[in-house]
């Protein structure tokens, strides 16, 4: 799979789709967004595929709007960029909603959309020369089409500073607030999600949409005799679905169940991870 302002790989059973503006640090534009939108949807429409990693090429991960996209923009009526905005907000949706796991590979700067992108990504990873910012206040505009993305990973709180103040933050500031799930080493980066990709693909794919399905209708819920039957029901399907009893017998049979890669059954475990950036997390304040 391959797209101008996009390259896509896929080796062992991982996508892995690079932003590739670098000569404009992957700024987005229309085009980029209706690529990004098809890309996640062939990429979650394919089995064969565990797990997706979404990078930046060059210095950046996104730093936000392509200038000549705004230059058009700002010639736009409502209806059309009512439209413009909807597609950002339906490639976003898409990202947030794909079956697979995700995880944001973060360096450099993540401004604006490419703040949302990583929001809206189930796991990220960063570096702390990643650096991120909420910067349409000072342009007049506002952050609506990645708040819910933004507003779920940071905390209604933090949402009210950055949002109004603008203001960049550090990737140590990211990881504090919980934006970025892993700080690390430049040079620890691609290890630390190669120890991700290990745990992931250890779990069922079924499983892993499912979780992913339940962790998005339970987080809000207040937890009453209907939330009680509906989790309830949902593991009485999961146990009794072809996936379920393979991962019960495996584990009574002390074998590795059939979806996992024969070399990581051979490995047992994922590998050890090393180095960690922060070697404790500071409490989220929300």
């Amino acid at each position: 799979m391959a797209e101008k302002n996009l390259e896509v790989t896929v080796r062992n059973g991982c996508a892995i789709v690079a932003l590739n503006r670098p000569e404009i640090r992957n700024a987005f534009d229309d085009a980029l967004i209706a690529n990004l939108t098809r890309t996640f949807r062939k990429i979650d429409a394919d089995d064969s595929i565990r797990v997706m990693i979404l990078m930046g090429n060059g210095p950046a991960f996104c730093a936000g709007a392509d200038l000549n996209w705004m230059k058009r923009m700002a010639k736009y009526s409502e209806k059309q960029n009512f439209a413009d905005a909807l597609a950002l907000g339906t490639m976003l949706q898409t990202l947030d909603r794909m079956k697979k796991p995700t995880i944001a590979r973060v360096h450099g700067p993540a401004f604006a959309g490419g703040t949302g992108l990583v929001a809206a990504c189930d796991i990220a990873v960063g570096t702390p020369e990643a650096s991120f910012a909420l910067t349409e206040a000072k342009l007049g505009m506002s952050p609506a089409t990645i708040s819910p993305y933004v507003i779920r990973a940071i905390g209604e709180r933090a949402a009210h500073r950055y949002f109004l103040t603008a203001e960049r933050f550090s990737a140590a500031e990211a990881y504090r607030l919980g934006l970025l799930s892993e700080l690390c080493q430049p040079e620890d980066l691609d290890h630390e999600i190669n120890a991700l990709l290990g745990h992931l693909v250890a779990g069922g794919q079924v499983a892993l949409a499912r979780i992913k399905d339940l962790i998005r209708d339970v987080s809000q819920r207040t937890v009453d005799d209907a939330l009680v039957r509906e989790t309830a029901r949902r593991i009485a399907e999961i146990r009794v679905s072809k996936e379920g009893r393979e991962g019960i017998a495996a584990f009574l049979a002390k074998r590795q169940p059939a979806w996992v890669p024969a070399e990581e059954g051979a490995q047992g475990k994922p590998a050890k991870k090393k180095n960690k950036a922060a070697a404790k997390k500071p409490a989220k304040k929300r």
